[in-house]
């Protein structure tokens, strides 16, 4: 699955999922490559990745600053993701990679608007 082109018109039923997510049930998996430590937070983009059975093809490049450090960076990457995704950080849960750069995230809700705001985020990284 590929991330849509930028400039094109976006139909919420019908958005394609960026290269870093899967749906799954009641929302998205969403393949994560994550470095603690940072200067600064920021999304910085798609990353190609090595094929891992029952992972998307690509990764979404997170920078925290918090350290690898007792569940710290972890916690960092769920608050950012729901913040940018406009979730609760309940709705995000870790489901692979707790002591990996590589992590895999669920977030439950409506597939299609976290589809495109991820799609967004993707191609337009932020802090």
């Amino acid at each position: 699955m590929m991330a849509p082109a930028g400039g094109e018109p976006r139909d919420a039923g019908s958005e394609p999922l960026p290269r870093c997510a899967e749906p799954c049930a009641g929302g998205l998996r969403v393949a994560v490559k994550l470095r603690p430590g940072a200067r600064r937070a920021a999304f910085l983009g798609l990353v190609p990745a090595a094929p891992m059975p029952g992972w998307p093809a690509a990764r979404l490049s997170l920078a925290v600053t918090e350290p690898p450090e007792a569940g710290r960076a972890n916690a960092a990457a769920i608050a950012a993701l729901a913040a940018a995704l406009g979730v609760k950080p309940g709705a995000v849960a870790l489901i692979a990679g707790k002591t990996s750069r590589d992590k895999l995230f669920s977030i439950a809700g409506e597939t299609a608007i976290l589809a495109s705001r991820l799609a967004a985020l993707a191609q337009n990284p932020k802090a």
